[in-house]
């Protein structure tokens, strides 16, 4: 069976893998889409749970190979990517395809997949609020924090090239919104 592909995205902080949990805790057929990245895990990340955590020049080699759909280089090394073996792997067990990508990602494979797939942006509420969950969340320093708010900024101009965009100032608004639009894209038939 060849499923559907749900494409979220966000800047950093916008509150992209608490509504990605949401969406998988209540929808039995979409399955995740581990990235492929060659950044360090954070805290309890694991390899081949959160991401496939690979070397640069393993990253590099699996580009040369053809292996990804999209790759980009998000920051100096820092390498993400989405694997094709992922969508097989996912298609194989008859579910549709949840992807959390960075925002070129997301359009990217929206620009690959085109009707197959429904694109979401979550938009945060600003550029303050963002700073604030990124500040909360604890996990990067304050120059990495500027660079990250710095990059929000330059994503969220990028927001009307998605299907759609909800607005994250209410978690619970934003996690219903966005299981309403992935629920009656799946059911509708191509």
């Amino acid at each position: 069976m060849r499923g559907k592909l749900v494409i979220i995205s966000a800047p950093s902080g916008a509150g992209k893998s608490t509504i990605i949990r949401h969406l998988l805790e209540n929808d039995i057929n979409l399955e995740f889409s581990i990235s492929a990245t060659t950044r360090a895990p954070r805290g309890r990340e694991k390899n081949g749970r959160e991401y496939y955590f690979l070397t640069i020049e393993d990253f590099k080699r699996r580009i040369k190979d053809g292996a990804f759909i999209e790759w980009e280089e998000v920051y100096k090394d820092q390498f993400y990517g989405t694997l094709k073996s992922e969508i097989d792997r996912i298609w194989s067990h008859g579910n549709h395809v949840l992807f959390d990508v960075d925002v070129k990602g997301g359009i990217n494979l929206k620009n690959i997949f085109k009707h197959e797939a429904i694109s979401i942006f979550i938009m945060p509420p600003s550029v303050r609020e963002l700073e604030k969950r990124l500040l909360l969340r604890g996990t990067d320093d304050p120059g990495k924090i500027r660079m990250r708010l710095a990059k929000a900024e330059e994503e969220m101009k990028l927001a009307d090239e998605f299907d759609n965009i909800v607005l994250n100032d209410n978690l619970e608004e934003a996690e219903e919104e966005i299981y309403e639009l992935m629920s009656g894209f799946i059911r509708r038939e191509t």
